[in-house]
């Protein structure tokens, strides 16, 4: 599925965009996170918080590049879980 289709499906509160966003970007979403936390069970859920973030902060923002999008909120949300 294209970035514009998912972002369309955050933008309708449609539960599948997560799904889809998961199967897209779920790897890199986790290599962000394991790079900084070096913990599977920190990246997991940081890589769950990044959706729950997206879900929250679409809607009155429209990312040009979602894949840059939830990988600057994956690597915020691993930084401040390091600190």
């Amino acid at each position: 599925m294209e970035d514009a289709q998912i972002t369309a499906l955050y933008w309708a509160r449609d539960e599948t965009a997560i799904a889809e966003s998961h199967a897209k970007y779920g790897r890199m979403l986790y290599g962000i996170a394991y790079h900084i936390l070096s913990s599977h069970e920190d990246s997991e859920e940081t890589v769950s918080s990044t959706y729950t973030r997206a879900w929250q902060t679409i809607p009155p923002q429209r990312p040009f590049s979602l894949a840059a999008y939830l990988g600057r909120i994956a690597r915020n949300l691993s930084i401040s879980r390091w600190r």
